[in-house]
């Protein structure tokens, strides 16, 4: 399902201002929406093409330079193209869909446990983001990760510390393995190289393979630690049941 946004929306999930994304259009930068009526709409691609100009002024490109650079990819390559590389880079990097979360939910999952500094907190992190009325939840596996750790009795506020540290953790090692593509891939090519019209399918294809290899190596990595350290940390806990269990029951430890 190909996610629509309103402006407001769009500058939302790209981190920036309505202002700003309205001066990308007048500058041509970003391309204009689809009316339907008097409503404007963004798609995916729009959002990734908002993230690349982004991140191509944090690097302290100016507009002209910017648009000089996306009119050179477009002359040479179909439109098409350019936005495939586009949405490499940023329009399909999340595979949940986004789940709207009412105060009933969160009260539903979390008990009297939500209060305005675990709302706070949770907005802080972008576990939630506010949505009129409601709350959206940007990633619902996340959500319901904390509400486990709540239903076993890990308090919501030390989740939300935990949540913390995770998005930090796996910034730095996604950051570590995105880097080494880009060390080995990119940059030997020069820090102001940019594809040809031939090359961009080649490296729009390099960038799109970064999301699932970064979920693979992940997902590998977790697995594997979880096998080694769930029996070193809780080990201990389960012979020491076990054995109270046998001496309830009238055996004798480690016969």
């Amino acid at each position: 399902m190909v996610a629509e946004y309103r402006i407001d929306d769009l500058a939302r999930a790209a981190g920036t201002s309505v202002r700003n994304v309205r001066v990308y259009q007048d500058r041509e930068l970003l391309p204009p929406p689809v009316r339907r009526g008097r409503t404007a709409i963004y798609s995916d691609a729009h959002l990734a093409r908002l993230r690349l100009i982004l991140a191509m002024l944090e690097r302290g490109y100016a507009f002209a330079q910017i648009k000089e650079m996306l009119d050179a990819w477009q002359a040479g390559h179909s439109l098409a193209d350019v936005l495939g590389l586009e949405e490499a880079t940023g329009a399909a990097w999340s595979h949940e869909q986004p789940a709207i979360v009412r105060m009933a939910d969160l009260v539903r999952m979390f008990g009297a446990q939500v209060t305005p500094a675990t709302i706070r907190r949770a907005l802080e992190l972008h576990v939630l983001e506010r949505h009129g009325a409601h709350f959206v939840a940007p990633s619902p596996k996340l959500l319901e990760a904390g509400r486990e750790l709540v239903t076993l009795g890990v308090p919501l506020a030390e989740a939300l510390r935990l949540a913390a540290e995770l998005q930090t953790e796996t910034d730095r090692i996604t950051a570590l393995l995105v880097g080494m593509v880009r060390q080995y891939v990119l940059d030997p090519k020069g820090p102001d190289w940019l594809p040809s019209g031939d090359e961009l399918p080649h490296y729009a294809d390099v960038i799109s393979r970064l999301h699932p290899l970064v979920m693979s190596a992940l997902s590998a990595a977790v697995d594997r630690s979880a096998q080694r350290v769930i029996p070193q940390m809780m080990g201990d806990r389960l012979i020491a049941m076990v054995e109270k269990a046998r001496r309830r029951d009238g055996a004798e430890p480690g016969a």
